[in-house]
């Protein structure tokens, strides 16, 4: 009996049952998604079956692979025997899974050394690493790089090769691309999809990223609530959902809804297109219409030898929200910290309501900008309540304590959520919690920095909904960082793309993202794109 298959009785944890009765079958070189909102109990359900559940729960039932069972209530001991030998758990953040202070090859190494029982020889580990690092179309060299090294996509490739030097039964990959621009996901997507084929290796892919899924995935199951809700082929799953559950969450993907999105999607009223203004550029009036509040023209910023930023120009009006693209390492995320003040840019000018802004955050005050951060795990003082983390925000800002239920009432979080602390909110609860904070203080611009990217497609749509609510009655500007051209689509007045610390194209939303001029700005449309096989498709 070859394959794998998964009887979970249950999932208990410290408040009850989290995760009802789970059943499925993989067979060899076949691919299972599982895909729900936060919550759901989908990563409860993947960490079942490698032995790493959080302490207080405890899971039920068999995980059986080529015939052998495993209990799911095991000892940690005896899950050892299993991790990583016959099933790998790849993570969403390489960071998570790669040690900072190790050098990459001598991780891929461990895994080897422990399949085989016995320290190698090292001209054999260094070929073996060689080996497995090519299997993932990263050079040798790259053995001798630390994970700060490399770039997004690279980390994520040699966490793959660190999984998969083991040669395991069953890859589980857990939100494997979250972090990653459009066109690294799908490289990183199609990488595992050919590896998996090739090995007649079993994978169960965890993902809140429909347009992911579609094509790269065999079968689906859909979570709600702890339970399986829907299944079947992917295909026909998402091109013909029976559940109301389903249907709500493909409503709600922004990638899957982009061709729609593209055809019928309406101009604001009061803010129509105008073809004849442009961000950036030392412009003086923006797409709006109105007077910019901030500016940058001609920014540079260079780390040692590295130039990031080579000339950059942009400008933001008030009531405005101003999309930056671009894939990891393309500057734009250097752009908003300069722009902020927590990094010194080395030429150019920023100019905020009429007046230069030194560089560096002296400048700066709270009520001009606040930045909002991909992860509020990062950015949120796990030992405080939210009503701390405000009521101190509030003080920065010279405003009242007693303004913490408004503050929260504004960003849709009930007023009893000042007396919890940030582990017990949901993941969109507490990206609220972050935007009510940068709000505090009544600054007049606020930087998304990736604020959405980790969330699921329903409460990343509830908190693109919020933002966009916030801009029309704050008048508030907005710069929003986002390596997802769908979701910048969905928020965004205009877009400004950036590669390798340039400018190559800006403009509308329609003008860029339905016809891009330029040979960049297509390739990453091409990867928003994806075609019914999941795969990238030049529009």
């Amino acid at each position: 009996m070859t394959g794998i298959d998964v009887a979970i009785d249950g999932i208990d944890g410290p408040t009850g049952p989290m995760v009802a009765a789970v059943a499925f079958g993989i067979e060899p070189g076949a691919s299972l998604a599982l895909i729900g909102e936060s919550g759901s109990g989908k990563t409860l359900t993947a960490k079942s079956l490698v032995g790493l559940l959080p302490n207080g729960f405890v899971a039920r039932g068999v995980l059986r692979v080529d015939g052998r069972a495993h209990p799911l209530d095991a000892t940690d001991a005896s899950w050892r025997r299993v991790r990583g030998r016959e099933v790998s758990l790849l993570l969403q953040d390489p960071f998570t899974s790669l040690s900072p202070v190790h050098r990459c090859g001598p991780q891929i190494a461990w895994t080897l050394e422990a399949q085989a029982g016995r320290r190698l020889p090292k001209r054999e580990l260094d070929l073996a690493v060689a080996k497995r690092l090519a299997e993932v179309n990263l050079p040798a060299r790259v053995a001798r790089a630390y994970p700060h090294e490399l770039s997004g996509g690279m980390r994520q490739r040699v966490a793959i090769a660190a999984a998969l030097a083991s040669d395991p039964r069953l890859l589980i990959a857990d939100e494997p691309t979250t972090a990653l621009d459009a066109s690294n996901q799908a490289e990183i997507l199609d990488l595992l999809r050919a590896l998996q084929i090739e090995r007649g290796m079993a994978m169960l892919l965890i993902s809140h990223d429909l347009g992911l899924v579609r094509g790269r995935t065999d079968d689906v199951l859909v979570m709600r609530h702890g339970e399986v809700v829907e299944r079947g082929a992917t295909a026909t799953v998402l091109s013909s959902p029976e559940h109301a559950y389903t249907r709500a969450l493909i409503a709600a993907d922004p990638v899957l809804a982009i061709e729609a999105d593209r055809h019928d999607r309406p101009d604001r009223p009061d803010r129509p297109d105008r073809p004849g203004d442009a961000l950036g550029h030392g412009a003086d009036i923006g797409v709006s219409g109105r007077i910019p509040l901030i500016s940058a023209t001609g920014v540079v910023k260079r780390f040692g030898l590295r130039t990031v930023l080579d000339g950059v120009d942009l400008s933001i009006a008030p009531g405005q929200v101003v999309g930056v693209v671009g894939e990891s390492g393309s500057g734009k995320s250097t752009l908003a910290r300069c722009i902020a003040g927590l990094e010194r840019e080395d030429g150019g000018s920023i100019v905020f309501d009429g007046r230069p802004l030194a560089p560096g955050r002296r400048s700066r005050t709270p009520e001009q900008m606040q930045i909002v951060f991909q992860d509020p795990y990062s950015s949120l003082n796990p030992m405080m309540t939210i009503g701390a983390i405000l009521r101190e925000a509030l003080a920065v800002g010279g405003r009242r304590p007693e303004e913490v239920p408004a503050l929260l009432e504004l960003v849709g979080l009930p007023a009893d959520a000042a007396a919890k602390r940030p582990a017990q909110l949901s993941g969109g609860q507490r990206q609220r919690v972050a935007i009510a904070r940068a709000l505090a203080p009544r600054p007049r611009l606020l930087i998304c920095d990736e604020s959405v990217s980790a969330l699921d497609v329903q409460v990343q749509a509830q908190i693109l909904d919020l933002l966009g609510r916030l801009r029309d009655e704050l008048d508030i500007a907005i710069l929003f960082i986002s390596h997802d051209l769908a979701v910048v689509r969905r928020i965004a007045d205009t877009v400004t793309v950036v590669w390798q610390g340039r400018v190559v194209e800006h403009g509308t939303c329609a003008q860029v993202l339905d016809e891009p001029s330029e040979d960049y700005t297509k390739l990453l449309v091409a990867a928003a794109r994806r075609d019914s096989t999941g795969r990238t498709t030049v529009a």
